[in-house]
This record gives C-alpha cells, structure tokens and sequence, in this order.
C-alpha cells in the first residue's frame, strides 16, 4: 500500500464504516481474568487465619485395622485371613468387633467371577451381625482403559 501526503483523500474514506465488533480483545480480557480467578478460588477457600494453640494432649489413636471378608471364585469366604463357613459369618463379625471395642469398617472383597447374588448374600449375613456401614472393595480401573461390555 503506497504512502499518500497528508491531507489528500485516502482510500479509507470512501469506504463504508466497518459495523462489526472486534472480539478479540474482549477474549484476552476474559482469558487473563479466568487465570486470576482460577489462581484466586483456592486461596480464598483456605478459611479465616488464626493461630491455633498448643497441646500436650496426645494424638488420637488410629483406629483398628478394617473387618475384610473376601469372597474367593470358588465360593469360599473368609473373615479377614481366616477361612469361615458362611453360616458362621455373622456370628465371627460380632464377637470379632465385641473383642476389639469400636467400630472398625466392614469391607467386602468379591472376585469379579463370583455371581451377583453370592456378593449380595454374603452382605446381608454382614448386615445380620448388627454392622450398618458396608463397603465394596474394587481395583481401580487403569487411566484411559474403557469399560469393555461383556
């Protein structure tokens, strides 16, 4: 495009007033305000500052080991290591957590070939002993791996 000397007509004069908006520097506002907000949330949901006394109390003790049942492909069932007979079950959970005084969770371990009914079965005999808080146990699924339909 040739230099024109001032005060001669130019081309942009004749040409029509532009009606569209520029958006793009209304983008980079937004962009750099959403980076501060996103670095700012965390810090303000820190809580208020205070400075908390001291203590020679001592640390609350960890709580006992969890109650494991597993439930092998071959239908048997055990009670943390031990091998159980299913009938048995609910009685071992309850004298088991009458001996060690507190409330250790329950978790329930099941091979992915045992049926449905067999895990479920084996949680009401959990349910039976008086335990009300029962948690499945699984592996947890490798990054990126899909879910594969059987």
């Amino acid at each position: 495009m040739a230099m024109t000397p001032l005060g001669a007509p130019s081309e942009d004069e004749d040409a029509p007033p532009m009606s569209e908006i520029n958006v793009t520097p209304f983008v980079d506002v937004m962009l750099v305000l959403l980076v501060i907000f996103m670095v700012a949330a965390p810090m303000m949901m820190v809580g208020v500052p205070v400075q908390l006394p001291q203590t020679a109390a001592p640390r609350i003790a960890q709580t006992a080991p969890p109650v494991v049942i597993t439930l092998a492909r071959d239908g048997r069932v055990f009670l943390r290591q031990e091998e159980v007979p299913e009938a048995e079950l609910a009685a071992r959970i309850r004298s088991l957590r009458e001996a060690e005084a507190n409330e250790a969770p329950v978790y329930v371990r099941g091979d992915r070939a045992v049926p449905y009914g067999d895990v479920m079965r084996v949680m009401g005999r959990v349910t039976a002993a008086g335990v009300t808080r029962v948690s499945l146990i699984a592996e947890e699924q490798a990054a990126g791996a899909a879910i594969q339909a059987r």
